[in-house]
C-alpha cells in the first residue's frame, strides 16, 4: 500500500476521508491563498474534527517552515534521502 501512496496517493485505493485529508494538505501546501471555510467543512464532512483539522493544519504549516527555514539557509539533504 505504501508504494502505490507514494506512487500516486489519488489512485492507491485509500478511504475518502484520508483522501479528503490529502487533497487539503496539498491545496495548503501548493496554493494556501486559496483555502477557505469550504475545504474545512470538507473535512468535517468526511468526518474530521475541528482538533484533527487543527493538527492537519499544523503539521502541514510546520513542514512548510521548516523546508523554508533548511532552503532560506542552504542546508543540504541528507545522504539517505533518495534523491528526485
Amino acid at each position: 500500500m505504501l508504494a502505490r501512496v507514494e506512487e500516486d496517493w489519488r489512485t492507491a485505493g485509500l478511504s475518502s476521508s484520508r483522501v479528503a485529508m490529502l487533497e487539503y494538505t496539498e491545496k495548503l501546501t501548493e496554493h494556501p491563498w486559496q483555502v477557505d471555510e469550504k475545504d474545512v467543512d470538507t473535512l468535517r464532512r468526511a468526518g474530521f474534527s475541528d482538533r484533527d483539522i487543527l493538527d492537519i493544519c499544523e503539521v502541514v504549516a510546520y513542514y512548510a517552515y521548516v523546508n523554508r527555514i533548511a532552503d532560506g539557509l542552504g542546508v543540504s539533504l541528507e545522504t539517505w534521502l533518495p534523491a528526485d
